[in-house]
């Protein structure tokens, strides 16, 4: 046995250089098999890693991260970012290279911070106009306001024009039929009331001399008035005194208030039929600042707001011709002088809220006043009562069916829009309040319901 395994080729007991031999490629083959096996491990994960980021692109934009996209698009910024990369303090990955790419991407350099003096220099840059904004609005107040006064009456009287216009009339010429109508009004209204004032100046000039006379006579009611209080001793006095300069101030500015008025209505009236004449041009030119995808409702809801501002127009005459009525047939029975005129201008009066029937029957009362004290009496409570009648019964009844609003918005807005424009604002505050809840069914409460 042992001298077959010597003789036995291939044996390492038999050829001991072979068996050295054999070892030292077996040892060479072993060293190369781990290396193999290291660089198989090393291709391993390497693929491991290429599957996995094949697998992420293959995952598409929804799977895939902004970072793992940042990733891939941004190269690193040098070799020895891409051999060794650093994780950032929050331990994402790339979220270095993603905000050096962001930064490449906005101009390469971070915005500045601002410093505290450009931020206060804004703001006072910002107040400044503010403020001189509010105080040009405050000095056009006046002018702002009576342009807005024919901007209504404008819009006020557009459906008569616009049923002139049905009928065959061309604008210009129904424009002109609605300022004659107007002219015509205004005609009626001076013939009615300039009468009257021309036989109260006359008897104010004619009763002067009789007053002077019944103030030495002891025996009258003058005389024992001049007698207690000494009227004419002190008249006297006080205009020596500087009374004469002070009456002299009152006549001036009267006049002044009278040519204010005067220059106020030439205003009114011109910018009213300027736009009047132009009210569809001005309406197209509008409604190109809306895009075209919305106009034609912006146009919808525009022409309804006007219809109904027209509405309430007719109304408002309406309830003015109600108190021009009841002021004529109060006169005539118990007596006031001047029983049209005082109607007809309670009704012109009554077409401005809040004021224009107080101040209508303040006049009435004091025009009954030369009747007797009672009769005064009776028509200042008629008033009251009337008035009270017209705001909580009358007016609210007749917008609810001219312009559809509920009666309780009708006195909210005639009493915050006095109290904040005064005669216009009450003017103006049914209209405003009829276009804001246009405004709200169409555009606020659908998106409201809908969510």
């Amino acid at each position: 046995m042992p001298a077959q395994a010597s003789s036995r080729p291939g044996s390492a007991v038999s050829d001991p250089h072979r068996r050295d031999g054999a070892e030292a490629p077996r040892e060479q083959g072993g060293t190369d098999a781990a290396g193999t096996g290291t660089a198989g491990r090393e291709a391993a994960g390497s693929q491991a890693v290429g599957a996995e980021a094949a697998g992420t692109e293959k995952a598409g934009p929804a799977d895939a991260g902004p970072e793992t996209a940042r990733r891939r698009t941004d190269p690193p910024e040098s070799a020895a970012d891409a051999a060794d990369p650093q994780l950032p303090p929050g331990g994402v990955p790339g979220a270095s290279q993603a905000a050096e790419g962001w930064r490449r991407r906005l101009g390469g350099v971070p915005a500045a911070r601002r410093s505290w003096f450009q931020i206060g220099f804004g703001l006072a840059l910002g107040g400044s106009l503010a403020w001189l904004l509010v105080q040009t609005v405050l000095k056009l107040s006046e002018l702002l306001t009576l342009l807005l006064l024919a901007v209504f009456i404008a819009v006020s009287l557009e459906p008569v024009v616009a049923l002139l216009g049905r009928l065959g009339l061309r604008r210009s010429w129904s424009v002109a039929a609605v300022l004659a109508g107007f002219a015509g009004v205004l005609a009626a209204f001076l013939a009615l009331v300039i009468p009257p004032v021309t036989d109260a100046v006359n008897a104010l000039s004619d009763g002067i001399p009789r007053w002077r006379q019944q103030l030495h006579d002891h025996h009258s009611t003058l005389g024992r008035l001049e007698d207690r209080y000494h009227l004419i001793e002190k008249a006297q006095s006080r205009l020596s005194a500087g009374g004469a300069s002070q009456v002299a101030g009152g006549v001036l500015g009267a006049g002044q208030l009278v040519i204010s008025l005067i220059t106020s209505a030439v205003i009114v009236i011109t910018v009213t039929l300027y736009v009047m004449a132009a009210l569809p041009t001005i309406k197209q030119f509008c409604y190109r600042f809306v895009p075209g995808t919305r106009r034609p409702r912006v146009e919808a809801v525009t022409e309804e707001i006007l219809s109904r501002v027209g509405r309430y127009m007719l109304g408002n005459i309406a309830t003015s011709a109600i108190a021009g009525v009841a002021t004529f047939v109060w006169c005539e029975v118990v007596g006031v002088p001047y029983a049209a005129a005082l109607g007809f201008f309670v009704a012109l009066m009554d077409m401005v809220p809040v004021v224009g029937s107080t101040v209508g029957g303040i006049v009435v009362s004091l025009v009954a006043l030369t009747v007797s004290l009672p009769v005064a009496l009776a028509t200042a409570a008629f008033y009251i009562g009337f008035r009270v009648a017209e705001d909580y019964l009358i007016m609210p009844r007749a917008m609810k069916f001219a312009v559809d609003v509920h009666p309780v918005v009708t006195v909210v807005a005639v009493l915050a829009g006095g109290s904040l424009l005064g005669i216009i604002g009450g003017l103006v505050a049914i209209p405003a309040a009829v276009a804001l809840g246009i405004v709200l069914d169409e555009y606020v409460f659908p998106r409201t319901d809908a969510s």
